[in-house]
């Protein structure tokens, strides 16, 4: 059991930042079905809701998982920013994931 823990551990320490942030904020390991917060499809792509090209910050509260189709579909599109937003919050909220909510206000309002 120590060694699988340990495995996990190793395989985290090599991913991107913002997939440790996601997976350590609602207790996901490697073996987990991870859901698109969209659709509930096997998510394979962590999105920075906010491009870091846009100054989009490696926090929980700026990144959600989807399917590779809909990250192409809605990812880096002005148009769904509030619409993403505020489908991740409530996961954040459901999950019982701490989050700022002051910097959602901020954004949504911002994207409105």
């Amino acid at each position: 059991m120590a060694f699988s823990c340990w495995g996990c551990c190793l395989f985290i320490s090599n991913m991107k930042k913002h997939t440790q942030i996601y997976m350590k904020a609602f207790n996901y390991v490697l073996d987990d079905f991870i859901p698109s917060e969209i659709s509930g499809e096997k998510g394979v792509d962590i999105h920075h809701i906010i491009g870091r090209g846009k100054k989009g910050e490696d926090r929980i509260e700026n990144l959600m998982c989807l399917t590779r189709e809909e990250h192409h579909e809605l990812g880096d599109k002005k148009d769904y920013m509030s619409y993403l937003l505020q489908i991740h919050r409530k996961r954040l909220e459901i999950n019982n994931v701490p989050f700022n909510a002051d910097w959602f206000d901020e954004k949504i309002k911002f994207y409105d």
